[in-house]
């Protein structure tokens, strides 16, 4: 949201916006070598030469909730409105690697996600769902390996091959020690287990994005949009350089890296960040890897609109805020959309408002003229120096990282989590202050706000999901599992790649908190540490 400080007006980074702009906001500026082409180095202008003229963005929306059968009843929905890509969202059980019968699950089971605890439940998610025809990403990280691994076992099970799987899991957990907190190892067994990860992917699913390297987090936490995109691209750096000294080449696993950014009612700077990210990832990939293959030079990144934005009150305005934030992500070039549905700030989404967010892309791609030409923003006066103006500011925080060694060196210091706290405050202030506007909330109140009967997730659900743990434990082959889960804890103290055992485990029917659980007595659990 823009804000003003004094009588200038200020971008969501803290640069200053004029009031007009002209030729000479580009001086010295060289359109060859910042543009370049749609669809070539160093990809300021899209990552395709045609972008959407040809076909629109990929329309995901992320769902999950409750248990596994009211989830794929939801999917099922979205499908026959025209949702082209499936998104899940996980509870935080699952996302913690704990079973729904552990103590620690007690009353969030099924709560923010769908609860998956075996092969069983996967089974059930995508139950009629062909896997050959839907590309499915997956919002999962420390555990995002037994994830996927369940996903392909359930291909299998319906006839696909792996080579014919497509879709993403976000497997970045760097961020999670950075803003969301998600996390079950330490860093370092987990720059191994991503490693692993995108060795598996690259020899048995060959079209799965093995990582969504992800800032969205980092500004729901506070970060400015120059933040957003230095420490999600600090961590990508990390990443590659993970992999690279696994002994992979950089161009065997580099084109399947993918992003994923928020998208703010901020147009201007939001469309002028995302081509900043990509000018700076193509550099990076260029000058520090020395990557050849053009697919590796592109930054590929899914985008969800501003969840931080939305407000419970006056809900029925997020739909103007959302549609913005669509336009914004749909302008700066995103190969994938999630668009917020209108009651999220109050509770999980009806099937009503996750059909309008649909709606709400469907009238972008369908009903405005955004998808005829590529790049509409291009030589834009204002976009073009917002756009220098975000990479310098967002440059410059990557040096920071780097002088303290590195992406891991930094969490470890507590830099990315103490720079964004401190922008948080910051917006907090201006919130408060009446400087920085928010519809509804500080400006243009309602004196009493409408009743609304959001959904509810029926809390039977734990107690249900404990019995089909139970009752799976009973009739599983236990030998079995043990030596899966065996096997599993020798390739971990080893290094052997633990994907291999750990899929075996899973089909033996052994549980997410078993497998987290056998990790976690070789690797240990992470715990942060002070703030910088």
């Amino acid at each position: 949201m823009a804000r003003e400080s004094g009588s200038k007006r200020m971008t969501e980074s803290g640069l200053p916006i004029e009031p007009v702009y002209g030729p000479d906001a580009l001086d010295g500026w060289d359109p060859a070598e910042k543009l370049g082409e749609p669809g070539s180095y160093p990809f300021t202008r899209g990552v395709y030469p045609t972008m959407y003229t040809g076909r629109p963005w990929t329309m995901r929306q992320y769902a999950g909730f409750g248990t596994a059968v009211e989830s794929n009843k939801r999917y099922k929905q979205l499908i026959e409105n025209g949702t082209m890509g499936l998104s899940v969202a996980f509870d935080l059980p699952t996302q913690m690697g704990h079973d729904s019968d552990a103590p620690i699950a007690s009353g969030e089971v099924g709560k923010v996600g769908v609860a998956i605890d075996s092969i069983e439940d996967m089974r059930i998610l995508f139950g009629g769902i062909p896997l050959d025809k839907v590309s499915t990403s997956m919002t999962i990280n420390a555990p995002g390996a037994l994830l996927l691994l369940l996903y392909q076992l359930v291909g299998e099970e319906q006839g696909v091959p792996a080579e014919k799987l497509t879709g993403t899991i976000q497997n970045d957990v760097l961020k999670e020690y950075i803003a969301r907190g998600t996390y079950i190892f330490p860093p370092k067994p987990s720059l191994r287990l991503i490693a692993d990860i995108f060795k598996y992917c690259r020899t048995e699913i060959p079209k799965w994005n093995t990582i969504s390297i992800s800032g969205y987090h980092m500004a729901e936490a506070g970060a400015s949009p120059a933040q957003e995109i230095a420490f999600t691209l600090a961590d990508g750096i990390e990443y590659v350089r993970t992999a690279v000294a696994a002994g992979m080449d950089v161009d065997d696993f580099a084109p399947r890296l993918s992003f994923f950014f928020v998208s703010r009612t901020t147009l201007l700077e939001e469309v002028a960040k995302f081509r900043a990210a990509r000018r700076i990832w193509a550099k990076v990939m260029k000058e520090e890897f020395g990557a050849k293959n053009p697919k590796s030079l592109m930054l590929r990144f899914h985008t969800q609109t501003a969840g931080v934005q939305l407000t419970a009150q006056q809900p029925e305005v997020n739909l103007a805020r959302v549609t913005v934030q669509g336009l914004a992500a749909v302008l700066g070039g995103t190969q994938s959309l999630h668009t917020n549905s209108f009651d999220e700030a109050i509770a999980l989404p009806t099937d009503k408002s996750a059909r309008l967010a649909l709606r709400t892309q469907q009238v972008l791609a369908y009903e405005t003229d955004v998808t005829y030409t590529v790049d509409p923003f291009a030589g834009s006066y204002v976009v073009e120096k917002m756009t220098d103006e975000v990479e310098a500011a967002a440059l410059e925080l990557m040096r920071k990282v780097e002088d303290m060694g590195g992406a891991v060196s930094a969490i470890e210091r507590g830099f990315q989590k103490s720079e964004i706290e401190r922008s948080a405050y910051r917006i907090t202030q201006e919130q408060d202050s009446g400087e920085r506007v928010v519809v509804g909330v500080n400006r243009f109140q309602l004196d009493e706000e409408e009743p609304y009967e959001p959904l509810r997730v029926d809390p039977a659900i734990e107690a249900q999901q404990a019995e089909r743990l139970a009752k799976l434990r009973a009739e599983r082959d236990q030998p079995v599992v043990d030596a899966a889960l065996a096997a599993l804890k020798a390739a971990a103290e080893g290094t052997d790649n633990v994907l291999y055992p750990m899929k075996e485990a899973l089909a033996a029917k052994a549980t997410v908190g078993e497998v987290c659980d056998t990790l976690r007595e070789v690797w240990g659990a992470y715990v942060p540490t002070d703030a910088f």
